[in-house]
């Protein structure tokens, strides 16, 4: 299993420590709660990590609960049901590769990204911009550069595609899941993929694309979800001012233990 991939399929996250602004969030509706549709949210989001564990829908939903930090009842009860309905992640809360021995991360410190196919929601020059940011998040506090290219292949190739778009994990249309990435690796690895039929935005309105795509890179250098509210790994979507944003000491951690600390600060190089 060293050598798969496994997809990240991000929705959003972060639910801001102080937050400063209303949060912005589409649940989806849960009014009469389906039980096919409650099992294939735990099927996607808790799975059972071996044939032989079988959990029932009961133990599935405490595992549930007690990841969101709720009150483990093992049933669906309003708290746990609010939870179902938000806008989050594709990718199961416990990484099921997190089961197989080491956990994935890129073997170089320079790292080459690409913007393949941009959002019309906004400007080119502001999609590069919360882009170049949201990697920044990450070489501000580890060794590792990043380095856009315009041609060839790059370690993360980035994406805005609706539905089907050549994957086999396709997205859902407006709300539920955003974006998903995969974690470093050949091939796909590393690329980042966001939902065209979400309303991108660079502020408090609709999705805010920066910290989306913060989100994403943690997913492509290889962190998995936390359970800690205020991370930005977090796998539950709300709004926080990027100007304002500051790595969390959560994700801070996580992300030197895989790179180290940043010794000297390099520059961001732009290549043509």
């Amino acid at each position: 299993m060293g050598t798969m991939h496994y997809l990240l399929l991000c929705a959003v996250i972060f639910l801001p420590e102080t937050p400063a602004f209303p949060v912005q969030v589409r649940p989806q509706s849960w009014s009469s709660i389906d039980p096919e549709k409650v099992k294939g949210y735990l099927d996607k989001f808790f799975p059972s990590f071996t044939k032989a564990q079988n959990l029932s829908i009961e133990e599935r939903i405490k595992k549930m609960q007690k990841f969101f930090h709720l009150t483990v009842t093992g049933k669906l009860d309003t708290e746990t049901e609010k939870i179902l309905a938000m806008p989050r992640c594709g990718l199961p809360d416990v990484a099921e590769y997190e089961t197989a021995s080491g956990t994935p991360k890129w073997g170089k410190k320079k790292l080459t990204y690409r913007i393949r196919i941009y959002t019309p929601d906004l400007p080119k020059r502001k999609v590069d911009n919360a882009i170049k940011r949201a990697l920044m998040v990450w070489s501000d506090v580890t060794p590792l550069q990043f380095q856009r290219i315009y041609l060839g292949v790059a370690d993360i190739e980035i994406i805005f595609a609706s539905g089907e778009h050549g994957d086999g994990y396709p997205f859902d249309g407006p709300g539920g899941t955003l974006a998903h990435a995969y974690d470093p690796g050949e091939g796909r690895g590393g690329d980042a993929h966001f939902d065209e039929d979400e309303k991108w935005s660079e502020i408090d309105q609709d999705i805010n694309l920066f910290l989306v795509a913060a989100h994403e890179f943690g997913h492509s250098l290889g962190l998995s979800h936390s359970d800690v509210q205020g991370a930005l790994m977090y796998p539950i979507y709300s709004y926080q001012n990027p100007e304002t944003f500051r790595l969390p000491a959560d994700d801070r951690r996580r992300i030197q233990k895989l790179y180290g600390k940043l010794m000297m600060k390099f520059g961001f190089q732009d290549i043509t």
